[in-house]
């Protein structure tokens, strides 16, 4: 049976829990008819969902029988950064490694780190610092987040099948989608870290990166011998997975290693290219008069 990415959770909530009205609802939401946003779950003080439509995370399912929506075939992959916020699971989890106390742990948000040679307004933020302080001064040490873009057909056709539609299983996704870990690492991750580990570097300070354990894999996973010593590079991997728990979805650790900047390029940067006898024929299918 097909295989397509559809919607894992919607708003906060599991797409699979919502049943049919509740799914019409969103799907009036997500297209706009309605200016009833929910509130994001995983963020402190639950602000409402800023994201675009309200996916949290994408997941691939196998097509029923009867044309309808099969099982999950595969983990939710995230494409909200704000689902990585649930329980301040990251947070905890760098304090930890990095040897703060919960109780002396301090977080600030989008704290700027270049500026523009000729304006000198803020040109670049790191997403997160968790620090602790105390008479010496402050120790601190960055966080980027990178959840996944995806590639294919906008969700718009999504939505309004989801808002037409009174079944009770949801319908197949309408589209082929899928997740762009090329343009979510080598394009969008990667530039980041080369930025901002060198300088972080310099100042004695550490830059960790948090992804999601699908996105991980897509880069070759865990080193054969992770490595917890953080003398032995200047980025801490954070990847933490989505584990589905009854009727809910909950973020978990999963693995964490430190990797120097090189190796870190070589993971986001790892491809292989394809046979000359491969592209050519791909080629002849897309050569057109001009």
């Amino acid at each position: 049976m097909p295989e397509r990415y559809g919607i894992g959770e919607w708003y906060g909530q599991p797409l699979l829990s919502l049943s049919p009205s509740q799914r019409r609802h969103l799907a009036l939401v997500a297209t706009g008819e309605r200016n009833e946003i929910p509130r994001c779950p995983f963020q402190q003080n639950q602000p409402t969902c800023n994201k675009r439509g309200g996916v949290c995370s994408l997941q691939r399912y196998a097509q029923s029988e009867d044309g309808r929506l099969g099982d999950p075939v595969s983990a939710q992959v995230i494409t909200c950064p704000a689902r990585f916020d649930e329980a301040h699971l990251l947070v905890l989890w760098l304090a930890e490694i990095v040897g703060f106390s919960p109780a002396d742990a301090l977080i600030a948000r989008e704290v700027p780190f270049m500026q523009g040679t000729n304006t000198n307004k803020p040109a670049g933020k790191i997403d997160l610092v968790v620090a602790k302080t105390s008479n010496e001064g402050v120790v601190w040490h960055g966080l980027e987040i990178q959840a996944v873009y995806f590639s294919g057909k906008g969700m718009q056709s999504e939505f309004e099948s989801l808002r037409d539609d009174s079944y009770e299983r949801p319908p197949f996704p309408t589209a082929i989608r899928r997740p762009d870990w090329r343009s979510s690492s080598a394009k969008r991750l990667m530039p980041q870290l080369q930025i901002k580990a060198p300088t972080l570097r310099r100042w004695g300070s550490k830059v960790a990166v948090a992804v999601d354990r699908p996105f991980f894999e897509s880069v070759g996973g865990p080193s054969p011998n992770p490595s917890h010593d953080l003398n032995d590079g200047d980025i801490i991997w954070l990847v933490p997975e989505l584990i589905v728990d009854g009727e809910y979805v909950r973020l978990s650790r999963w693995h964490w290693e430190v990797l120097t900047l090189e190796a870190s390029t070589e993971k986001l940067l790892a491809a292989t290219t394809i046979r000359r006898e491969a592209f050519e024929q791909t080629l002849l299918s897309k050569l057109k008069p001009i």
